[in-house]
Order: structure tokens, then sequence, then C-alpha cells
């Protein structure tokens, strides 16, 4: 994939393929046999969808970076590092059926499961024609199966848990995944919503996106053990760890983890090891280098999730004409997406569509009516 100096990490400009991590990569999934069963099964398009997934998650985040940069938005919320993370869970799921609740750094999630990226675009310009008619820059769409996110981001492990339940009450065959940051592990509705979940056997899978980072709190900050190995067992559910920075190895844990939904085995929670190569925002990258010792971004940059599987893919025959073939839709894809998404900037929503779409209760207690 090309690399954009202006806008991708360094670590990932100067990017060559390490030939030792290039061969854990494939024995990830080979080494386990279920994981790897799943991944035979794939065919060369979906194997090629999974990549076109990545580098449109990639170049969605460059879009926002340029934007910033060119002071067309203040400042924009990255998934750079983590995109295998989102890309492989989401193509592991029914599309149209299962439903997702991400964080804003999953965003790809909206566009793997249907949404025009120039709509996601325009959440960041808050336009009247945006997902949320400019209210908001957190995008989801429930016509997609996509919950819109909550910026207290613990707070979707309860919601999505509910979801959930509605599915196991109507004895739907379908499944709700969410993710959730190391830091948000911490939170009672994190741990109400795993524990509901857990107690009442829901078809729900909880992704902890253990990213090493808590807004600018190091994993061992906040957390002794330094891992959630024994997370799952702490709860009584179904639990496997998974490379985030392999999206195969993310696809064949989630599908893995939503057959046993389906079955009604319960839940499952995943831990997906990975590492954001940016700030929490744009605003604080400084901030974000200054976290971490520079052979930390050294390590997980020879590990860019979009770089090792073209690698992967090479190895099994795909061309890098083909991998250009696919870069080169994508990208005009996202060309098309930005244009339209700027175009929409003509049609700001106006102060009288303030109060649309919110309901409320009259007020009917005397003291407050007077």
């Amino acid at each position: 994939m090309r690399r954009y100096p202006a806008f991708d990490p360094p670590e990932y400009v100067s990017w060559q393929p390490d030939p030792a991590l290039v061969g854990r990569f494939r024995e990830t999934i080979e080494s386990d046999a279920p994981r790897a069963a799943v991944v035979a099964r794939l065919s060369p398009d979906d194997l090629l969808r999974l990549y076109a997934g990545l580098v449109r998650a990639r170049l969605h985040d460059v879009t926002l970076q340029r934007w910033v940069r060119t002071g067309v938005i203040s400042k924009a919320w990255l998934g750079t590092g983590e995109e295998a993370t989102t890309v492989g869970p989401v193509h592991a799921l029914e599309k149209g059926r299962d439903v997702v609740s991400p964080m804003i750094r999953n965003a790809a999630a909206c566009c793997e499961l249907g949404m025009p990226v120039a709509a996601m675009l325009r959440s960041y310009l808050a336009t009247a024609d945006s997902p949320s008619s400019g209210r908001d820059l957190h995008v989801g769409g429930m016509q997609y199966g996509v919950l819109q996110p909550i910026s207290h981001v613990g707070d979707v492990v309860p919601v999505t848990a509910g979801v959930a339940l509605s599915f196991k009450m109507k004895g739907e065959p379908r499944v709700a995944l969410t993710w959730i940051g190391d830091g948000s592990t911490k939170t009672a509705a994190a741990h109400e919503g795993t524990n509901f979940a857990c107690v009442q056997r829901l078809p729900a899978i909880f992704v902890i996106q253990n990213n090493q980072v808590a807004l600018g709190t190091r994993l061992e900050q906040h957390q002794l053990t330094g891992n959630f190995d024994d997370w799952a067992a702490s709860y009584g559910a179904w639990g496997a760890r998974f490379d985030g920075n392999n999206v195969l190895d993310a696809f064949a844990i989630t599908r893995i983890a939503a057959e046993r939904c389906r079955n009604g085995q319960g839940p499952a929670v995943l831990v997906a090891d990975t590492f954001r190569m940016g700030g929490h925002a744009t605003h604080d990258e400084r901030e974000a280098r200054e976290t971490f010792p520079p052979d930390v971004f050294a390590q997980w940059g020879r590990r860019d999730p979009v770089g090792q599987y073209e690698e992967y893919l090479k190895e099994t025959g795909v061309t890098a004409a083909r991998l250009g073939e696919v870069e080169a839709e994508v990208t005009a894809e996202i060309e098309r997406a930005e244009r339209e998404a700027l175009a929409s900037r003509e049609h700001m929503p106006g102060g009288d569509s303030a109060l649309g779409g919110v309901y409320s209760t009259p007020n009917t207690h005397p003291e407050v009516s007077r």
C-alpha cells in the first residue's frame, strides 16, 4: 500500500517486511486448528475483501488527517495501527443480520457493514445530511446494523447486552458485538454489562481492544496484571486472545465466537493485543510519543496490519498487481466520498431543526409547573 509521509506514522512510511514477523503472522493462524479451518474456508475474493477493508480504514483516517492539517476540521480520532481489530471481526459476522456497537476508533465497522464512506465523513462536518443530522460525529446507522457509539465508552457494553437480550428473547440466531478499550474495562457499566450478559448467557461478543494505553495512561498504570488473560474466566465466559494486528486471526476467532453465540452457548470475551500508533486524537500526537519510548513505536510499527497482510497474500499467490488494483479501487472510492462530503457543507442544519428527533415527557409536577 502506498505510504503517505505527511500523515502516516514514520514507522509506516519507512516500512519494510520483517521475514520473522511475516512468518509469525502465518504461524499464528496455522498453529491453531480451529482458526486455521476457518481461514481455509475463505475464498480468494473473501481474502481480497479483507484487504480492501484494511485499506479503506487506513485511507479514511488519512483523509481525516488531511482535513485537520488544512483546517477543515479541528481534530479527529483515528484507528491507525488497529484496523485489523475492527475489520476482521466485522467481516466475520453476518452482514444485514448481526449488530455491532463500535467505539469511535472502530469507525471502519460502518463502511464494512455498508455505510457509504461519504456519510462517515459528513459526521465530522456536522452537515444536515450526516447520519445524525449534524448532532454528533459518533457515526452509526441501524439500517446497517451499527449502533451509534457512546463517548463514555464503557456504556456500550450494557447497551450491547440489551440488544443481545432481545435476540435471545425473540429466539433469533443473531449476534451483538462491541469493542471496549483497555481503560474502559474499569468502568462500572462495562463490568455490569459483561456480568449480565454472562449470567443470562446472551449472544454477545465483547472485544477488549487492548491498545496498551487509556487516553495517556499506560496499561501497567491502571491494571496490575498488565494483561487480560483471566478476564473471561472471572465472568464465567468463554474467551480467547487474538493478534489485533492480524486480520485473519481477528476474523477466525470472531467467527468461532459468533457460531457459539448462535448455538446458545453464551457470550464471548475476546482480547485483541494491538497498539495505537498515534495520540488519543490528532491534537495530542506529541504527548503520545512521549508516553512510550521510541522502541515501542518501532516494535509495533514493524507489525503494520496492512503491510503484514499484503505479504501474507503475496505468499499465497496474490500478485502485487492485483493488490494494486484493489488499492486503486478503494482509493477512488475514498476520493469520491471526500468530494461528496465536502459538497454537503452547503447544507448545514438550521436552528429550527434543533428539537427534531428529541423526545420529552410533559412535566406535570405542580412545584415545577408554577
